[in-house]
């Protein structure tokens, strides 16, 4: 079992563990299997981007202004929770470069550790696995603004965390993330 380091540095003691990825990626499975290794030794909470749609961003469509201002929602909800020493999970395609970007520096500038974690999966295989059948529509042009398709997902340049869904198991995924928060001083070694 994991242990988490409670610290006081700062004014925050939690920290954000951003995923981004295309749809079907597996961000949401990845921050579940994380969830439940940290459950038993902090505060974890998971900010999906389906259920913030639902909830937090009703109304917002998907221009790129609007997707940015659905990311901007997010990053302030989870920087008040990372504030209160809950470990905050995002799990949201957040397609450009820049607003990821922002989002880690409004989190260093409240001394809050932001880990960017990037769902990786080659297109053929995010068609493969896609159940609901988005991709197909979105390539038969029925759905607009799908990013990877007709909208541009920017890949993160230099994420803390690579996890190439297509090639290595969610334990494989979920041990490197747990690595990379160790490193970190977000989790105690033991």
């Amino acid at each position: 079992m994991i242990e988490y380091e409670r610290r006081e540095a700062g004014r925050g003691s939690g920290f954000i563990l951003w995923f981004t990825g295309m749809s079907g990626a597996g961000k949401s499975t990845l921050a579940k299997a994380v969830r439940r290794e940290l459950e038993p030794v902090c505060s974890v909470e998971i900010l999906d981007g389906d259920e913030v749609r639902t909830f937090l961003s009703r109304g917002l469509g998907f221009t790129r202004a609007d997707r940015e201002e659905n990311l901007r929602r997010i990053g302030y909800v989870a920087r008040l929770l990372a504030r209160h020493r809950v470990a905050v999970i995002t799990a949201a395609i957040s397609p450009y470069r820049d607003a990821r970007d922002e989002l880690r520096r409004l989190a260093a500038e409240s001394s809050i550790p932001f880990i960017e974690v990037y769902a990786q999966a080659r297109l053929e295989s995010l068609i493969d696995r896609d159940v609901k059948g988005l991709y197909k529509k979105a390539l038969a042009g029925e759905i607009p603004h799908f990013t990877g398709i007709s909208d541009p997902y920017e890949p993160p340049e230099s994420p803390d965390v690579v996890v190439r869904t297509d090639e290595e198991t969610v334990g494989d995924g979920v041990a490197r993330i747990l690595s990379a928060l160790r490193e970190r001083g977000l989790l105690s070694r033991g």
